[in-house]
């Protein structure tokens, strides 16, 4: 069994968010992958930076920002590495 064919087991309760449906009538272009990649790089540097503001502080507050950013750039790097290229084109409401 290869890894990817795991990971898409692992990781299938998102992917079925995005790739569930019909199989025709999305518009995809390989940019869409590339951006996406983008925004969770994005998004989980934002998580690292309001951890980090988080730990020093000492305020617990900090922790709400941090699984929001985290969860958002986690679902965007499963989905730009994982899924389909509808997943893909769905999560940019491109039917």
């Amino acid at each position: 069994m290869c890894l990817k064919t795991l990971m898409r087991k692992i990781c299938s309760p998102i992917l079925d968010l995005f790739e569930g449906g019909d199989d025709h009538g999305f518009v995809y272009r390989p940019s869409y992958r590339k951006i996406l990649v983008a925004v969770a790089i994005l998004f989980l540097i934002l998580a690292s930076g309001s951890l980090a503001m988080t730990l020093s502080s000492g305020l617990m507050g900090g922790l709400i920002p941090t699984l929001f950013f985290g969860g958002a750039g986690l679902v965007c790097v499963i989905v730009a590495w994982l899924g389909s290229d509808q997943a893909v084109a769905r999560i940019w409401k491109n039917r």
